[in-house]
Parts: structure tokens; sequence; C-alpha cells
């Protein structure tokens, strides 16, 4: 049986939100995996972390702390089945899970666990490409359409012309 813990930091709440996501129309989840050395509270941090943010466009009070207890106990369905790899993950509840049947939120809590908390595969790309060729990150400006490197044509001259024929200082 896996052990679920209680996110109750600020940070980690923030460090889980740099990872992996998963969505679905009741909930959103966001997880990382953390590193093997860190601890929690003065121990070891072991299984995964769990936190809850409700937030107030949700609802008022007592819908906000019903679907807090919804959650809770969609926790305890899964925790058997909880991987037990070490993780933060953060489940961002939406107003859908106030009237959602309790089944559809315990599978959709076991999907996003198994989602968030599974290891990023290797990238096999990044060591294969040659120095020489340029990165993909940075392209164009824009974004759009495909330069001269890529095959596409260049709009702009070495030197651009304005329509009278003068060149750009």
């Amino acid at each position: 049986m896996s052990t679920i813990g209680r996110l109750r930091r600020r940070p980690d709440f923030l460090a889980a939100a740099q990872g992996r996501r998963f969505h679905t129309e009741r909930m959103s989840a966001q997880g990382r995996l953390r590193d093997p050395g860190e601890t929690r509270d003065g121990g070891p941090a072991e299984g995964v972390f769990l936190g809850f943010t409700i937030t107030k466009r949700v609802g008022h009070a007592t819908e906000r702390n019903r679907i807090r207890r919804r959650l809770r106990s969609a926790v305890a369905a899964v925790a058997a089945e909880a991987p037990s790899i070490g993780a933060d993950v953060v489940v961002i509840a939406r107003r859908p899970a106030l009237d959602a049947p309790f089944e559809s939120l315990v599978a959709d809590l076991r999907r996003a666990l198994h989602t968030v908390t599974r290891p990023a595969p290797p990238r096999s790309g990044d060591a294969s490409r040659p120095s020489s060729q340029p990165s993909r990150r940075g392209g164009s400006r824009s974004g759009r359409g495909k330069g001269p490197e890529k095959g596409g044509t260049s709009s702009l001259s070495p030197t651009s012309k304005a329509p009278d024929g003068s060149t750009d200082g």
C-alpha cells in the first residue's frame, strides 16, 4: 500500500505546477517527481504527497468544502493503487466535481495520479543531433513560416530596400 501524504507548503505547490499536467472536466492535476534525497518535515519524503486547490470561483465556502471532502474520499479509495514513486501532486478542483458521480471522481483521480507521476521518457533526439545543426528553439521571430535554412524562401534580401530603392541605414 502506497503512502499518500499532504502537501502543506506553498513552494511545494509551486514546484508541482512546473511538472506534468492532466485535465478533465471535473479537475486538473499537476505533478512532479521528487529527487531521491528530498526530505519533508525532517524525515525522508516517501510516496506521493497530494494537495488540493479549490478557488473561490468554484463556489462559496460550503460548496468548496464539500468538493474537498469528496476529493479526500476519492483519494482514500485510490490510495491502495497509488504509485509508490516519490512525487508531489496538486489537484485543482472545478465546479462539476460538486455534482459528479463519485465513481467518476475516483476514475479521474486514478488516471491523474498515474499520468502526472509517470517518469519522463528519455530524450533520444538531443544526444544524436550534431552540434553543427541549428537548434529548433528560437526559429523565426513571428513563429510562422520557414526561413531559408528550412527550405523556404526569404522575403527579405540581405539589405532591405524601401519602395523608392533606398536602403535602411
